[in-house]
């Protein structure tokens, strides 16, 4: 069963939560603050020209109700606060998932060893002084001190406190899952664990950072919406400064009627901005970077959410993406005069070093399928040919009674070269089992003994359940998705073909990651990658969505734009359905906001000018029970809609993937005919309500 993410015991309506948005949201009714929203700032304005306006009620009546007066400047002020409790409500989630971080913290002892290896004597030293290099010893039990490499041993590791997943993890020497962090308990066994940080510097204290800094800066669509709505905003201030001499002209013209009040061009013109969508366009943004970190992603900028929501093309690794990962050895293929035996020996020599899942796979299947003695590479004579992104290739150089053999295995076309170089050839019927090993979908591993090619090691991988669905999903939303694979191009055609991938990168280097992300952005797209390894840090540092692994290095955290604390690849599907969630919700609401405001205008426009014009009096279509009633009901449902509304800007709109088209149909709908729905229902049951309280 999966554990309550980071932050996300904290529900919507946590009442300490909303206690402390509360006092925020009083806080917040600095005019300072009140300045960085434009159209918020307008009605904070009215609110006090209001209460000024009743103040002075209070000593020179002037005809105006001075308790209609007080109505319309408390519910102003009401519209301000709730608008800023919803900023407020969304910045205390991201608060309350910081204050979960640092109560993670501990100073615990470590055992460091006197020497790198288990059963070393080891002295107990507090986390707080450790330093970078130095090597200590974790059970059954113990705390791992600070994060750093397992460098021996293979435990069961907790690692709920850090990603909010209840079942554990296998961490150990070499390989991909040999990264350990501060914080975490291991479970059972033991590790032997070099320290790779200096206190202060641990990722859990740059989680810490990341969350704290995470500094919400308006996106390029949000600055371009706030645009709009000041626009609109000016507008209709304009036509508000206007409308009280025409009706002050009307009225010495015609030598009856009344002058609108300014109280009740203030209502108005709080009613005709759009408030809604203004007063909730912050708490949309912060929202969106708090869904992030419910998802176990942290977003070190609101931008790069945003980005992730307009994603063109996304950049997939085949190796744990799309596939489980799990690459395992399943069958030997001989060269012609070369015996299945004769191959498993030599595929095991040329493995005894190579620590990742594959690498172990080809000496466990040699050992079961022709009974070879099991051998450890610390106890075995040679020098050991580490596998390098260049060379493509890893195994070993022997010194023996038959004399020196240099055992290589790797792909196909860089045995190939690396036979020729030595003078030989590459077998037509090896090339041959190549081609059918990499048409099944699997990957090809060619073993060589100098200048002579042995045979085929075939290692298999499985496409992940759903993904071809998936994949279906982001075609109809029109996103572009490429596998990226440092396989064949026959595999990555036939794992392509498989999973329902739109392109693949096969043999793919650094460089040639960072050139196919170059080349979608030059005609216009935006790009998502993910990565983990130093050799990612170029293509995630030019990705416009650059999601780099928990597990994975510095340089990749460094590089990218958000961290995985799951240490998922396919996390990158999800960081953009949360991207198109966030730009969803925001269009919705600004549908709504639009729309609602055509009904406010129906209920008071003409309540507002019906004493200088009493024709307008035929345009209460909803029959509200006077004046009075309608500008203070239309000022009422204003405030109220911002609050109501509070809970959908938080937990968003629910995302479907589906097109632009379709999209907008559904929002016009919903949002848009809702929009104009809601506000005429709501206002007439304020009035009914206010007219059967008295209050009007």
């Amino acid at each position: 069963m999966r554990a309550q993410k980071m932050g996300a015991g904290h529900s919507l309506l946590d009442a300490q939560l909303v206690k402390l948005a509360l006092w925020d949201a009083v806080r917040k009714l600095s005019p300072r603050t009140q300045w960085a929203n434009p159209v918020m700032f307008v009605v904070y304005l009215g609110a006090v020209l209001t209460s000024l306006l009743w103040g002075q009620s209070l000593l020179a009546p002037d005809g105006q109700s001075d308790g209609f007066v007080l109505a319309i400047a408390l519910w102003l002020w009401f519209t301000v606060l709730f608008a800023n409790f919803a900023e407020a409500l969304a910045e205390g989630r991201s608060r309350a998932q910081a204050a979960s971080l640092r109560g993670m913290k501990r100073d615990t002892v470590a055992k460091v060893l006197q020497q790198p290896q288990v059963g070393s004597a080891w002295i107990p030293i507090r986390a707080s002084e450790l330093r970078k290099g130095v090597v200590i010893y974790v059970e059954a039990g113990d705390t791992i001190a600070l994060d750093g490499t397992v460098i021996d041993g293979v435990a069961s590791v907790d690692e709920s406190a850090i990603t909010g997943e209840s079942a554990p993890v296998i961490r150990e020497a070499g390989g991909d899952f040999s990264s350990v962090t501060g914080g975490t308990r291991v479970l059972s066994d033991w590790l032997v664990v070099e320290v790779t940080v200096n206190p202060g510097e641990s990722f859990l204290d740059r989680m810490i950072s990341m969350v704290e800094s995470a500094k919400r800066q308006k996106t390029p669509n949000e600055m371009a919406l706030t645009i709009l709505l000041v626009g609109l905003t000016l507008v209709f201030l304009l036509v508000i400064v206007t409308l009280w001499p025409f009706s002050a002209f009307a009225v010495a013209q015609a030598g009856t009627g009344s002058v609108v009040g300014m109280a009740v061009l203030i209502a108005l013109l709080v009613c005709l901005i759009p408030t809604t969508i203004g007063g909730l366009l912050s708490a949309i943004g912060v929202a969106g970077m708090s869904r992030m970190m419910q998802a176990n992603v942290i977003a070190t900028s609101g931008r790069a959410v945003e980005a992730a929501g307009d994603v063109d093309v996304l950049l997939l690794d085949k190796t744990g993406t799309i596939t489980l990962g799990n690459r395992q050895a399943s069958e030997f293929l001989p060269a012609p005069g070369v015996s299945a035996a004769q191959l498993a020996e030599a595929a095991q020599l040329a493995s005894l070093a190579d620590e990742t899942p594959e690498g172990r796979s080809v000496v466990a299947l040699a050992r079961e399928r022709h009974a070879l003695p099991e051998r450890r590479s610390a106890d075995f004579p040679g020098v050991f040919v580490p596998f390098t992104a260049q060379t493509l290739m890893s195994g070993v150089d022997l010194q023996g009674p038959q004399g020196e053999r240099s055992l290589r295995k790797g792909a196909a076309d860089a045995v190939r070269r690396h036979v020729e170089a030595l003078g030989g050839s590459f077998p037509a019927p090896v090339q041959l089992s190549v081609d059918n090993v990499s048409r099944k979908g699997s990957t090809p591993l060619v073993v060589a003994d100098g200048a002579r090619v042995l045979g085929v090691i075939e290692l298999k991988d499985v496409v992940k359940p759903g993904m071809r669905e998936r994949f279906a999903e982001l075609r109809r939303m029109g996103i572009q998705t490429v596998m990226v694979t440092g396989d064949n191009p026959l595999t990555a055609a036939a794992i392509a073909a498989e999973a329902g991938v739109d392109d693949y990168l096969a043999e793919a280097r650094p460089e040639d990651k960072l050139q196919l992300i170059r080349s979608h952005q030059a005609a216009g797209r935006l790009v998502a990658m993910t990565g983990d390894g130093t050799n990612d840090a170029p293509a995630l540092a030019q990705a416009d969505v650059a999601v780099a692994m928990n597990s994975g290095t510095q340089a990749a955290k460094e590089a990218g734009n958000m961290v995985d604390l799951d240490s998922n690849p396919t996390k990158l599907i999800e960081v953009v359905e949360t991207g198109k969630q966030m730009l969803m919700t925001r269009g919705a609401l600004t549908t709504f906001s639009i729309a609602n405001d055509v009904a406010k205008y129906f209920a008071i426009i003409p309540a507002a000018f019906v004493g200088t014009y009493p024709q307008l009096a035929s345009l209460n279509v909803m029959q509200l029970h006077s004046a009075d009633s309608a500008i203070l009901s239309a000022v009422i449902f204003n405030a109220l809609i911002i609050i109501a509304l509070v809970p959908l800007a938080l937990r968003g709109v629910q995302y479907r993937a589906v097109g632009a088209a379709i999209l907008l149909r559904r929002n016009l709908l919903i949002y848009g005919l809702g929009g104009l729905v809601v506000p005429f229902v709501g206002i007439k049951l304020i009035d009914l309500l206010l007219t059967a309280l008295g209050l009007v």
